[in-house]
């Protein structure tokens, strides 16, 4: 005749007489919590490895707590048998994977194979000796409670024990290491810490006491890691989880004040609310505190956007006075210039002729630098109006290498074409792209001493390119940074070429850009000259 505990048969698995009085409040709720920050923390962070640890131990988590409750449920030796020893499977495998999610968490990156085999060779001998009676040899009647031999007894718990460790020396380690995430890495280390902890010392304690009613409060380590999960959310951005994780951590916390209900003694419902009390100040003053951060950072935030809005209006005022009043100078300079040259001031020297005409040159220079900082303003506001047409881009590029063939060779240098026969049809503005054009062999004229330029033209894949290379001074890994930015200059560029403003190639990355192509530069170093290139779509 089959004997049974001395207590009714369960109910739906997993309620009966035999239930501790804080049944509800150590068990449904952390099974709630569990699932909850398991799962989100797996879809929030991409199904990240740390993301599918988390939910691989909240659903062991879960399934071990389920199991539990079946055990004090029922009254058939057999059933207590059966899921004692899944537990004791399951157990340290939580471990197991605590210490694999820290070393994800901590160090940012996969375990080394050799440890993975390892840590599988430590669990192996629970795995191999669950069926047998190392593992449980038989059931007291009495209690309803297995008869735990030396590996459920013993050898897990140093298992276990062994994992602790690991991590505290991993966290220790790093959290030396790694200065700009000390907190983040103690919060982490120490949160899984104290949630395996809690999560074993009940059950610690019955295996050598007998009295297995305190292990259900070990349960309760699954809220306290979920606090410390909450913190590193709130005060690192762990998981950009942000408002999501709060509405869980505020469901997590309805749950647990609603097990009080199903709590039926007194002494345990004034614990069972001191504990929550607890909990809910704690995470309630993280929360509080992580807001109020918020709100100061977005005040801020809101405040320098006024003022970098007034700055920008100031400087667009600026830049605009500025260039239109030495524009009018250098406009006024010219005309003087260009009459002398002409005669309209009467006959002069041969060598005031010769003055004159330099100076008409550096204020037609000085005119195409203003022309150029106000172009590149525009650009960048956006207030530039494209007139959008199909065109024939080659034509372009032609034109403008015949407009820079003079000061090339007035320059000592040499210019060719690599024009290859194709479509160059394009859908662009005519003067905006000319201008591009005429930057780009002009930053080549202005940084190349001897040598040449070539301009080459070429289509295919329904894209052309242009590319426009010299034998100048060549791009350093450092300037390269600097290329098609507002300003940006080289570090000697302005002992090579003294009129370098910085806007020339950033008006062609502005230009190339709003026709949604892309320019880039190539170069092999210093003295090794560059070679620039635009990108743009071709029209069938």
């Amino acid at each position: 005749m089959e004997q049974f505990c001395p207590w009714e048969q369960a109910q739906y698995f997993i309620y009966s007489d035999n239930i501790p009085t804080l049944f509800f409040y150590s068990h449904i709720p952390a099974i709630i919590i569990a699932l909850l920050v398991g799962f989100l923390v797996f879809y929030k962070s991409n199904k990240s490895g740390v993301g599918v640890t988390l939910l691989l131990i909240t659903l062991l988590f879960s399934i071990w707590s389920i199991f539990d409750l079946i055990l004090w449920a029922t009254n058939r030796p057999d059933i207590v048998m059966f899921f004692w020893s899944l537990q004791i499977l399951i157990e340290p495998l939580i471990y197991l994977l605590g210490f694999y999610l820290t070393y994800l968490f901590i160090t940012n990156k996969d375990l080394g194979f050799k440890a993975k085999l390892l840590g599988l060779a430590l669990y192996s001998p629970i795995v191999f000796l669950l069926p047998s009676a190392y593992n449980l040899v038989g059931v007291e009647l009495v209690y309803c409670t297995a008869i735990e031999g030396v590996v459920a007894q013993y050898f897990t718990y140093i298992v276990e024990l062994v994992f602790i460790i690991s991590i505290f020396v991993l966290t220790d380690r790093e959290y030396r290491k790694n200065i700009s995430r000390k907190r983040e890495i103690l919060t982490f280390g120490l949160g899984v810490v104290a949630f395996l902890l809690a999560f074993s010392w009940g059950n610690l304690i019955g295996s050598f006491t007998d009295n297995w009613t305190l292990a259900q409060f070990g349960l309760i380590g699954m809220p306290i890691f979920v606090a410390f999960l909450a913190y590193l959310i709130v005060k690192f951005h762990t998981f950009n989880i942000k408002l999501i994780a709060t509405q869980v951590l505020m469901v997590s916390l309805w749950f647990l004040v609603l097990g009080i209900l199903f709590i039926r003694n007194i002494n345990n419902v004034r614990v069972v609310t001191l504990f929550t009390l607890f909990l809910v100040t704690v995470v309630g003053y993280l929360l509080v505190k992580s807001v109020k951060k918020e709100i100061e950072r977005k005040e801020e935030l809101a405040k320098l956007n006024i003022e970098l809005q007034d700055s920008i209006k100031q400087r667009e005022s600026l830049v605009h006075l500025v260039t239109h009043k030495v524009k009018g100078s250098f406009t006024r300079s010219k005309y003087i210039f260009a009459g002398i040259i002409d005669g309209t001031f009467g006959i002069v020297s041969p060598s005031i002729k010769k003055y004159a005409e330099q100076g008409l040159e550096s204020d037609n220079m000085g005119i195409e630098t203003v022309d150029l900082v106000l172009n590149a303003d525009n650009l960048q506001k956006g207030t530039v109006k494209y007139d959008m047409k199909s065109i024939d881009f080659k034509e372009i590029v032609l034109k403008a290498i015949e407009e820079k063939r003079g000061p090339i060779e007035m320059k000592g240098l040499k210019i060719e074409n690599t024009i290859k026969d194709g479509n160059y049809t394009i859908l662009g503005d005519t003067f905006w792209l000319k201008e591009a054009v005429h930057n780009l062999i002009e930053n080549s004229i202005q940084y190349t001493k001897t040598g040449g330029i070539v301009v080459g033209l070429s289509d295919g894949n329904g894209k052309v390119v242009l590319s426009v290379k010299d034998t100048g001074v060549g791009i350093n890994d450092e300037d390269k940074k600097s290329l098609f930015t507002e300003g940006g200059r080289g570090r000697d560029s302005v002992k090579i070429n003294v009129d370098s403003t910085g806007y020339g190639l950033y008006t062609v990355k502005l230009v190339v850009e709003a026709h949604k192509g892309r320019v880039w530069a190539q170069s092999e170093g210093t003295g090794k000259g560059s070679t620039f290139y635009v990108e743009l779509d071709a029209v069938a």
